[in-house]
């Protein structure tokens, strides 16, 4: 199911949507409405006063394909277009469409929207940091990412509720997005070597991580898993796992052939319950 619907005052007829054409005659051809529409406001263009009533509102669709159509603008697959049209149409000429959810395009569209959001998950736990100074001496955090679709302005409200207080920059090869602590600002897309190198508060991380690394707790399918081999070269941290994993069948060894060790402080049973007075 869709969810509720949205987009028409009750009562009204539908607008007539063109049937979809194969390739992207349907894209080509709502781009096109959509510019000249705004030349005509940009140009002052008004109705004149004997113009008639209104034209009827749109054709009403479900709320949750506008939904779902925010995630599948962001695929980076050219035909995405064609497909958010042809649900377009079939919805309006289609009703049932709506209940069937295991219509072919229905299916196509719910798997471009996963891997958006697979990816926007990817971005919000690998993106890493490094402090630089801009031009007016106020250190700035930037991080390079190379996502599989275009992401970037999307992700970036997260890391505005995450780092609200830090001025920080997005560098992604589609876009870049910087935050001033004040309010967004997108720009072009960027190249690795416009991310800063590496510092000494990296070199403190690569410590921590070697240390926090728990060898008995190895699961090389998971990790590959959740942290797949693409992001592994915008991780720092990843140069150190062919070490930590060669070494880890050693390491859980001696942890097992080593004596027990003596709490330094031990914690005192609690005592029998007190007599209610």
């Amino acid at each position: 199911m869709f969810g509720s619907s949205a987009g028409q005052a009750p009562g009204s007829a539908p607008q007539a949507l063109p049937a979809p054409s194969g390739g992207g005659g349907s894209e080509a051809g709502a781009g096109a409405g959509g510019a000249g529409a705004e030349a005509g406001a940009a140009a002052g263009l008004r109705a004149p006063a004997d113009a008639g009533p209104p034209p009827a509102a749109g054709p009403r669709v479900p709320e949750g394909f506008v939904h779902l159509c925010q995630r599948l603008v962001l695929h980076r697959d050219p035909a995405r277009f064609a497909l958010m049209y042809r649900l377009l149409w079939r919805l309006v000429h289609e009703p049932a469409l709506r209940h069937d959810p295991l219509d072919a395009d229905r299916l196509q569209a719910r798997h471009l929207a996963r891997a958006v959001a697979r990816d926007l998950h990817k971005m919000h736990a690998f993106v890493r940091f490094r402090p630089v100074a801009d031009a007016q001496g106020q250190t700035v955090h930037v991080a390079w990412f190379e996502p599989e679709h275009h992401i970037a302005e999307a992700a970036a409200p997260f890391f505005v509720r995450r780092f609200t207080q830090m001025h920080w920059a997005l560098l992604t090869p589609g876009a870049s997005v910087r935050w001033d602590g004040q309010r967004l600002h997108l720009g072009p897309g960027a190249q690795r070597a416009d991310a800063p190198p590496p510092d000494a508060g990296e070199a403190l991380w690569l410590t921590y991580y070697r240390h926090i690394f728990n060898p008995a707790r190895l699961n090389t399918a998971a990790m590959r898993k959740e942290m797949p081999r693409r992001y592994w070269s915008n991780l720092p941290e990843a140069a150190l796992i062919g070490e930590l994993v060669q070494d880890a069948h050693e390491r859980s060894a001696r942890m097992v052939q080593a004596a027990p060790t003596t709490p330094r402080r031990r914690i005192a049973p609690p005592g029998p319950p007190r007599a209610q007075e």
